[in-house]
């Protein structure tokens, strides 16, 4: 069944390839959904596609090069609503 995640990232993941990184890491996952900076310094990823497969996504992620960057992460799970064709980078 498909779900949907959403996360805020917290720490210093503005202005440090975040959008970038996560966007390319995704091209790796059969997920949907989209990655973009919020005016409160976090960045928020929301994506769709299969549980196991985004806690994969989720944990590559978390595990990049970007884990230096990030102090913390709120997870958030839905229904899948099915609204993305791919995973784009918010500008």
């Amino acid at each position: 069944m498909a779900k949907c995640l959403k996360a805020l990232f917290r720490g210093t993941v503005q202005g440090v390839g975040f959008r970038y990184t996560a966007g390319n890491i995704a091209k790796r996952f059969d997920v949907t959904g989209y990655v973009r900076n919020l005016p409160n310094g976090q960045v928020e990823m929301t994506a769709e596609g299969e549980e196991a497969t985004l806690m994969e996504f989720l944990n590559a992620v978390r595990e990049s090069s970007l884990a230096a960057y990030i102090r913390d992460v709120e997870v958030e799970w839905s229904e899948s609503q099915g609204i993305f064709r791919d995973f784009r980078v918010a500008l």
